[in-house]
């Protein structure tokens, strides 16, 4: 595959901090644009403020709206009304999406528009300084939670779910191969489709939870994922109310 004919080439290298997970994210979404044989001139990359935001802008050699914080959405349904041949792709960070953005993700699911959303969601507000975000594990420590965070994480999925987006899915950075598929998935799809891209960041998140390195990051994620064919054999002995 031939990787400059999707990249801005003049723009490396990347503003991604090393090791960061986002560009495994970007890899993943070229690879389904090539191995769909899109043309990206029919295509919009929008996004919001944050890491996630230089996931396509100023990476993907396209059209792409870089927009204030929380609101890709809201200007991707814009997009997608005025120029509906358009293949408008929304890629956003966790608490750009599921914080400011919540009630615009929720609703976005609900009107089930032709939207492809990706969140890079590394559970945590990386470019800010590290504050923890919706998403944000508990007893994971952040700028915000040097103790640990206490708050139960949003489960994006079960959320948009809820809201009645049409395809769902969730791969890490560790398993690039599966989020490639879901990815092709969610493009193909006619309506709202959801993908759960748990990414990396070693820089705020990896260095306050004892998981300093990149690579170590990327074993954690192995570790700690099952399939949806493995959660079903789980046996859950109490319900918390």
């Amino acid at each position: 595959m031939d990787v400059n004919k999707y990249l801005r080439t003049e723009v490396f290298p990347s503003t991604f901090c090393p090791g960061c997970g986002h560009g495994i994210i970007l890899n993943a979404l070229i690879r389904a644009i090539d191995e769909l044989q899109l043309d990206t001139k029919n295509m919009v990359f929008v996004s919001g403020i944050g890491c996630a935001g230089w996931i396509t802008s100023p990476h993907m050699k396209a059209d792409t709206m870089h927009t204030t914080h929380g609101r890709p959405l809201a200007f991707a349904t814009g997009i997608k009304l005025a120029n509906p041949e358009l293949k408008v792709v929304v890629i956003a960070g966790d608490g750009d999406l599921a914080s400011i953005g919540g009630n615009h993700l929720i609703h976005a699911a609900r009107r089930n528009i032709d939207l492809t959303t990706i969140c890079a969601n590394n559970s945590i507000y990386g470019m800010t300084g590290g504050q923890a975000s919706p998403t944000t594990p508990e007893g994971a420590r952040t700028l915000t939670t040097p103790e640990g965070s206490y708050y139960r994480p949003f489960d994006l999925c079960s959320l948009v779910r809820g809201a009645g987006a049409g395809y769902v899915a969730r791969a890490t950075d560790y398993h690039a191969r599966m989020l490639t598929k879901f990815i092709k998935n969610a493009l193909q799809y006619d309506g709202f489709s959801f993908v759960d891209a748990v990414s990396i960041c070693p820089t705020q998140y990896g260095r306050r939870n004892s998981l300093d390195e990149p690579y170590e990051m990327l074993e954690w994620l192995k570790s700690n994922s099952v399939t949806k064919e493995e959660k079903g054999k789980i046996v859950v002995k109490e319900w918390i109310e």
